[in-house]
């Protein structure tokens, strides 16, 4: 790779001449400006992006990191991040942590030794939020935010989208509601199954532990976890089924299509998220849906904003869901939204 020495002999001219030429930082003659720009296209020089920061303090990127890129959820969110940085003039870096904390943490330690502007975050241990207290590097929590953490979030409200899918299922008659749930460390799902188990409540319905099942957010997970609930014996099988998000909900409806259990007649399915996926699945699923790609666009919108001013008040965003019914819930040939009772909230300088 060509230094910019070497652009300077080229174009026999001295290097500060080459750094003020590709800096724009001190006037310099129409003759030595076309040698020195030839001399460097001719070279193929890349400017030093580390030299440049440093002089600027910007690196013009953004590190963002999620626990599972195989997962649309994810993909999907990071598009709407991706797209307000890039109009912003802003490049993202993209971490996978696997929901590993020991990857995460170093993952982190990399994204903050390239010196990036802000940092997106899905997760956050309490001591990586200390080290981003102490490295005061702007960021954002996406999604699985700490309560206790005073740093800017922007999350769905699960406990909402998880009585909007109770209240549907209920108001279709059924009663024997199952759950598969994330795994048990997972906040946004302990949320959601909070929340369809205060709706159930609210109708005098309670949800049974035997048909509560824990699993791992993908398809095999929810498969698995489906097999064993409608495995159980006629009466005490459930005759619907609110899944804490699509993955797995598709698994469950591949688990009753090998069981000979009709969706949605002898079974509701319900899923969580909304992903692109949900819509051409038979039959389509019916999801609490978070607008994944404008959850993207507020999250990078939140991190910008901070950036541009460090001292803003702490920013909080709740974004309210809504419920797509479709036919693995009712045989119905035309979506339909029902929103939840509130719009989206905006909590802006809260500090708990």
């Amino acid at each position: 790779m060509a230094t910019i020495k070497q652009v300077a002999q080229a174009a026999g001219v001295s290097f500060t001449t080459v750094s003020h030429v590709l800096n724009n930082t001190r006037p310099v003659s129409d003759e030595a400006r076309r040698a020195v720009l030839a001399a460097a296209e001719a070279l193929h020089y890349v400017p030093s992006a580390l030299a440049r920061s440093l002089r600027s303090r910007s690196t013009g990127t953004i590190g963002l990191i999620i626990p599972n890129n195989t997962n649309p959820y994810f993909s999907e969110v990071a598009r709407g991040i991706e797209d307000s940085c890039y109009a912003a003039g802003y490049s993202v870096i993209l971490c996978n942590s696997d929901d590993d904390p020991v990857k995460q943490r170093d993952y982190l330690n990399v994204l903050l030794t390239k010196r990036c502007d802000g940092l997106i975050l899905s997760a956050l241990a309490d001591s990586d939020g200390e080290l981003l207290r102490k490295m005061k590097v702007p960021a954002v929590l996406l999604d699985r935010a700490p309560s206790d953490l005073a740093i800017d979030a922007v999350a769905v409200d699960n406990r909402a989208g998880g009585a909007l899918a109770a209240r549907h299922l209920l108001g279709l008659g059924r009663r024997r509601l199952a759950c598969i749930a994330g795994p048990r460390e997972v906040s946004i799902s302990n949320e959601r199954i909070a929340g369809a188990r205060g709706a159930m409540a609210d109708a005098g319905v309670a949800l049974a532990d035997a048909l509560c099942r824990h699993s791992d957010f993908t398809s095999a997970g929810g498969y698995a976890a489906a097999l064993d609930l409608l495995a159980l014996p006629q009466g005490e099988r459930p005759d619907a089924l609110f899944c804490c998000n699509d993955l797995m909900a598709f698994g469950a409806l591949r688990a009753a299509a090998e069981r000979g259990i009709a969706v949605p007649a002898e079974l509701a399915v319900v899923g969580f998220d909304d992903i692109d996926l949900a819509s051409f699945v038979h039959p389509a699923l019916s999801s609490v849906a978070q607008n994944t790609r404008e959850l993207g666009h507020i999250t990078a919108a939140c991190l910008l904003a901070r950036i541009a001013d460090p001292a803003l008040p702490r920013q909080q965003r709740s974004i309210a869901p809504a419920l797509h019914v479709r036919g693995s819930s009712v045989a119905a040939t035309v979506p339909s939204a029902v929103p939840t009772s509130s719009p989206a909230t905006e909590l802006m300088g809260m500090t708990s």
